[in-house]
């Protein structure tokens, strides 16, 4: 069956490319009631908008979504929600001249060896563009979530190339992620103000030199009750491992401590139990928030290795679908890092985890 859909009670299907007409996405699953709006779209969309800054992709798309079902007067109606986002500012004339040459790093030979024929406009279904899709289900999931146990989401970036920032993922705010101090945009998405301030020249430097720059980026989920997640094969650590590197660009996923725990003996790294009122806890979290694939109550942290954009500018060696060698040089507009764009990716196919298992979860103990 074509991989096109995530998700079992809360099951999320796309369709679109990156210089087709538009995206789209199906949610089914989602209960009636549930206040969603274009407005409540546009404020994850916009985070993840290509043009949003010096440190981006060019390419301006309003990405501005169209409710075609599944809402009415406000309100999801319990039947399939459809939006739809557009495509505006494809420029396909620029990637005419490579055809039928394979880009480095890129799907172009991998979609030959399974399909037989390929999109090679701007990368076609592998394209990051499809995530405008999932990002707007993740509107509706973050949603649900905060209305049935208060839950929250949240990603940012911790590390580009060989600079890292220290941040508490127990505090850290949306405020601190989208703002710097003074107010301004934080176009890296790095909520340590020094840090960020690296990354932008970093990144732009990396552009000037016709390269390209990875990192991390973290991801917290508060708010999350103990419970959620199966034993064995729906364990909810496999599922979000498994909906991070469906997202384009992620070579690596770990959470608490992650490969950390290599280094460490059983004492170092249990987290031990305590009772502070009514809620039992651990006082610390190097499990991230997960134990035996069921959640634990404390915050799920976890983190996303992105390796750098493949498109570069700068000539590299490959070979054309023919087999005889070639070089290329990848024009149009790509991001020299990204990061900055790829945090609201993350939040949202995390929330549509936590809020899949909160259904099924729902379903199987809820009975009687």
């Amino acid at each position: 069956m074509a991989g096109n859909s995530f998700g079992q009670a809360f099951r999320v299907t796309t369709a679109g490319e990156s210089h087709g007409p538009g995206n789209v996405v199906i949610v089914d699953g989602c209960p009636p009631g549930l206040e969603l709006s274009v407005e409540d779209l546009l404020v994850d969309l916009d985070r993840r908008k290509p043009g949003q800054s010096k440190i981006v992709t060019q390419r301006k798309e309003s990405d501005t979504p169209e409710i075609l079902a599944g809402v009415f007067e406000g309100r999801t109606t319990g039947t399939s929600i459809a939006i739809l986002v557009r495509n505006e500012d494809q420029r396909s004339r620029d990637y005419s001249d490579i055809a039928d040459l394979y880009r480095p790093g890129h799907a172009d030979f991998t979609f030959d060896a399974k399909y037989g024929v390929r999109d090679y406009r701007g990368g076609g279904r592998s394209s990051a563009r499809e995530t405008v899709a999932r990002v707007a289900a993740g509107v509706i999931a973050k949603k649900l979530i905060a209305r049935a146990f208060g839950g929250e989401v949240l990603s940012y970036v911790v590390q580009v190339g060989d600079l890292v920032a220290q941040v508490d993922p127990d505090t850290v705010t949306l405020d601190a992620i989208e703002r710097l101090p003074d107010g301004s945009p934080n176009i890296t998405r790095c909520p340590d103000p020094a840090v960020s301030a690296q990354m932008v020249e970093l990144i732009q430097a990396v552009r000037k030199d016709q390269d390209s720059i990875g990192g991390v980026a973290e991801v917290v989920a508060r708010g999350v009750p103990a419970g959620l997640g199966e034993p064995a094969f729906g364990k909810l650590k496999a599922d979000l491992g498994a909906a991070l590197f469906s997202l384009p660009a992620v070579l690596g996923v770990e959470y608490g401590v992650g490969f950390g725990a290599a280094r460490m003996r059983g004492s170092e790294n249990n987290d031990t139990f305590v009772r502070e009122g009514d809620v039992t806890r651990t006082r610390t979290n190097r499990h991230g928030g997960m134990l035996g694939g069921i959640s634990s109550g404390m915050p799920i942290v976890l983190r996303a290795v992105v390796k750098p954009t493949s498109s570069l500018s700068r000539e590299q060696e490959t070979v054309r679908r023919d087999g005889t060698s070639a070089t290329i040089a990848t024009r149009g507009r790509h991001d020299p890092c990204l990061l900055p764009r790829f945090a609201p990716m993350a939040e949202a196919m995390v929330a549509i985890v936590l809020a899949d298992h909160w259904l099924r979860h729902q379903g199987q103990t809820r009975a009687f």
